[in-house]
């Protein structure tokens, strides 16, 4: 019998093994909205709302082929959603959508807990460091 994935603990095994169906998928999406630039722009979008490229490229310090490939993604995904208007130069402004909305509170959580844990982390690789130098 197949375990619920309710109540699976998210370990390698467990994506990697038939006793969660849809851990594949699981780790294909938290693969996607987890990686680096997807938790910033969101992280961005959720602060300040509306914006457009530029300000999303100036607020983070990305390159623009790579915002433009992690917007691409999260308007795909239905996170984010993409609105041009008809116009010289033209104009496009990003937003959250109704379930990037839902994901905003997990992402800042996440934003949270790595500011908060900047100073040990630093200290713990400090220390990584010093140990394999000897």
């Amino acid at each position: 019998m197949m375990a619920d994935c309710s109540t699976l603990t998210l370990t390698s095994s467990a994506l990697n093994s038939d006793q969660c169906p849809d851990c594949q998928r699981i780790n294909e999406v938290l693969t996607r909205v987890g990686d680096r630039w997807s938790v910033l722009v969101i992280i961005s979008l959720a602060q300040y709302g509306t914006l457009r490229f530029n300000e999303l490229k100036r607020n983070l310090g990305i390159s623009q082929r790579m915002l433009s490939l992690t917007l691409r993604e999260l308007v795909r995904d239905g996170l984010v959603h993409r609105n041009q208007y008809p116009t010289i130069p033209p104009k496009v402004e990003y937003s959250l959508t109704k379930m990037g909305e839902s994901f905003r509170e997990p992402v800042n959580s996440l934003g949270l807990w790595a500011l908060e844990n900047l100073s040990k982390i630093d200290a713990a690789r400090a220390s990584y460091d010093v140990d394999k130098a000897e």
